[in-house]
């Protein structure tokens, strides 16, 4: 009971409520395809690969355990993230050295089944939607990014960078890594179940950091399994707390710690929402726009596609002028450059987002700027720093149309603010500062009136 506490509470469920709330931002393929749906299925599998999972004994029962989970991660592989066939290889691999698979009894059978299964599902499927046949975008991302070596272009990382950068940020709490993971393996009671989830996790981890381009989401599955481990040291130290004075201290760091955690991963979650200029600025032109044209075509640059921008933000393009009364809007997402270096083809064009506005060519007028998070900034005492920066109230409820318990919420909030900055620190504070991103342009075709 008290390792399933920690699991729940302890390591890592500040991280788990950011990567939910932020995922929600993102398109729903990115939900459905991406790590959400992937960390869950894999942590599915995962936990049938350990000896004692569901407390079997039976070896029939075990080897049924392990040709779900290795059927589970095929099929996720296949389908939604081509990185697990690395944390499949790596957990089958432990597990076959072990002597608790073998190939005939269940990797086989599981692999090629899950393998054709979920070939079946995402062959057509991705086919129809892309009009190219056939067509399995998980091998595609995978031999343009690691066989061809494109993923090279979008950045490079040092080899130890999961190891000393990504793993820390994803686990959050850093008692987690410090002190509850090395207790685990160091405490010869827990050090066999620790080192059969952390040894694969630690081959998959080591295996991606040979590739040259590093990004957390691509190591995200390993989370859970770190997050079960570090539950188990926590609750070897949780249960000695009465015992010597040392448990008692490293079990109030455990609930400070946590408490730290849950505070910062709020905070950032908020800071997080501010890194979408792209949807606001569209959000704001329908707003703007309505009512305005009967058809309304927009062209987006990258930046805007980039920051929130995606196909469930975008009005209908499909009302018939004749039974519906709103305006039809049309959406170009032109990146040639040598077509955007065309005068003409800025004039179908009734508005713009543009990141640059000296790159849109012919006539326009900035009708509004959106701004978006560029780090953090010290207030000073006279507040006269110039910058344009938001206190923490004003980032964690900016939505200007909020129920009026959220009202009263912000109102307690700025208070404590106002209270702590003036009579603890004395008028300095920590802002998030911002600056403009994207700037909605609007085409004019008569002269524009300059202010003198």
């Amino acid at each position: 009971m008290s390792i399933s506490c920690n699991l729940l509470c302890i390591p890592d469920s500040p991280k788990h409520v950011r990567l939910w709330t932020q995922y929600v931002k993102l398109p729903l393929y990115k939900l459905y395809r991406g790590e959400l749906t992937t960390e869950f299925v894999g942590t599915l599998a995962l936990q049938n690969f350990l000896p004692r999972s569901l407390g079997l004994s039976d070896a029939k029962a075990r080897s049924k355990q392990h040709r779900l989970s290795i059927y589970l991660l095929t099929l996720a592989g296949v389908i939604f993230r081509a990185e697990l066939a690395v944390l499949l290889g790596a957990h089958v691999a432990y597990s076959y050295l072990q002597r608790r698979v073998t190939l005939t009894r269940e990797i086989l059978p599981a692999g090629i089944g899950g393998a054709l299964i979920g070939l079946l599902v995402t062959v057509p499927v991705d086919s129809y939607f892309w009009q190219s046949i056939p067509l399995w975008p998980e091998f595609m991302g995978f031999y343009y990014n690691v066989v061809e070596g494109k993923s090279s272009e979008w950045g490079t990382s040092p080899w130890h960078f999961y190891f000393t950068n990504a793993v820390p940020r994803l686990m959050m709490n850093p008692i987690t890594w410090q002190l509850c993971i090395p207790f685990a393996v160091g405490m010869k009671a827990t050090r066999k179940a620790s080192l059969d989830i952390l040894v694969p996790l630690a081959i998959f981890i080591g295996l991606y950091s040979l590739q040259p381009h590093k990004e957390w989401r691509f190591i995200v599955y390993a989370v859970p399994g770190l997050t079960a481990v570090s539950s188990i040291g926590a609750s070897w130290i949780w249960t000695r707390r009465n015992k010597t004075a040392l448990y008692r201290f490293f079990s109030l760091l455990l609930v400070t710690s946590t408490l730290g955690a849950f505070v910062a991963s709020a905070g950032m979650l908020a800071i997080s929402s501010l890194n979408y200029p792209g949807a606001e600025a569209l959000n704001r032109l329908h707003g703007l726009a309505h009512g305005s044209e009967r058809v309304i075509n927009v062209h987006l640059d990258t930046l805007s596609c980039t920051t929130g921008i995606t196909r469930f933000t975008q009005k209908s393009t499909h009302l018939s002028p004749a039974k519906d009364a709103r305006p039809l809007w049309f959406y170009d997402k032109t990146e040639d450059p040598q077509r955007l270096l065309r005068p003409e083809f800025w004039q179908g064009f009734d508005y713009v987002l543009a990141e640059k506005p000296e790159k849109v060519i012919g006539r326009w007028e900035i009708v509004d700027v959106v701004d978006g998070f560029a780090g953090f900034t010290i207030l000073r005492p006279s507040d006269g720093s110039g910058e344009r920066a938001l206190t923490l109230a004003s980032v964690i409820f900016a939505s200007p149309s909020e129920p009026s318990g959220q009202s009263n919420l912000r109102g307690l909030v700025g208070s404590f603010e106002r209270f702590v900055r003036s009579e603890v620190t004395k008028g300095w504070w920590i802002g998030v500062r911002m600056e403009p991103k994207i700037r909605i342009m609007k085409r004019q075709t008569g002269p524009i009136n300059v202010s003198p």
